[in-house]
């Protein structure tokens, strides 16, 4: 039996003008964590959808058979939702959410205007890694990593625990997108904090080279952890995010 969504954790509907934004989640957590950027954008009137990906913002047992191709299924509903309403759509994720995000990118070129990764992986640097199928046999899950956030004010809505076969299936999208990126062709817009605990920030740097864009930037947040969204920096992501579209939208 699959969990009630937690409160907070609904997806959002933001309805604004023809052009919008799709804002992907991260892994263990929900669409609160894009909510304030959906909020944003939507005040400069854009439409901005938020998903729910498949497992996600229930409760923890829901993630345990997750696939990695399940959440690009979700993201692409977003996408479908999102497209319904808008003749110009962008796509914007963190962390896992931006990995998705560029994923979109690259399968629906006709779909997606331009791509905004924010503190988003590709590859893990964490040594523990090498040990992930060995431990899968003993345990199901182990601490989260959720709420890593600079603002002492602030917290994250996400699970307090990994399920360990579920991040498996993140080391597989990883290694999917990686590929990907030099096919990436459209305006990308790249975020990452420098001190960030969960995704490595040198990430940040490859994306930028590998990425097939003629037109990419990369902005380094000085002042917030992995959870960027919610953190000291949320003002400048939304108003560099909404310049980025303003400019790639118009005709």
């Amino acid at each position: 039996m699959k969990g009630a969504i937690l409160p907070g954790a609904e997806p959002f509907n933001f309805p604004g003008g023809d052009v919008g934004c799709l804002l992907i989640h991260g892994f263990t957590g929900n669409p609160s964590s894009m909510r304030p950027m959906g909020e944003a954008l939507s005040r400069q009137s854009f439409t901005a959808v938020g998903p729910r990906l498949k497992g996600h913002g229930t409760r923890v047992e829901d993630m345990l058979d997750n696939r990695y191709q399940e959440w690009i299924a979700s993201a692409e509903a977003g996408l479908a939702e999102i497209g319904k309403q808008c003749r110009t759509v962008f796509v914007a994720g963190l962390s896992m959410g931006a990995t998705l995000a560029m994923h979109l990118a690259c399968k629906h070129p006709g779909k997606v205007k331009g791509v905004v990764p924010i503190c988003g992986p590709v590859f893990m640097k964490d040594f523990k890694m090498i040990f992930l199928p060995l431990l899968r046999l003993f345990v199901k899950t182990v601490p989260g990593i959720g709420s890593d956030i600079k603002d002492p004010a602030v917290a994250e809505l996400s699970y307090d625990r990994v399920p360990l076969r579920a991040l498996g299936e993140l080391l597989q999208l990883c290694r999917l997108v990686k590929e990907e990126l030099p096919r990436i062709r459209q305006p990308a817009l790249i975020f990452a904090a420098r001190e960030d605990h969960v995704v490595h920030p040198s990430n940040a740097p490859y994306i930028l080279e590998q990425i097939g864009s003629s037109e990419k930037e990369l902005i380094w947040l000085e002042n917030s952890y992995h959870v960027a969204t919610l953190d000291y920096d949320r003002e400048l992501i939304f108003e560099k995010t909404a310049q980025f579209m303003q400019q790639h939208s118009r005709p």
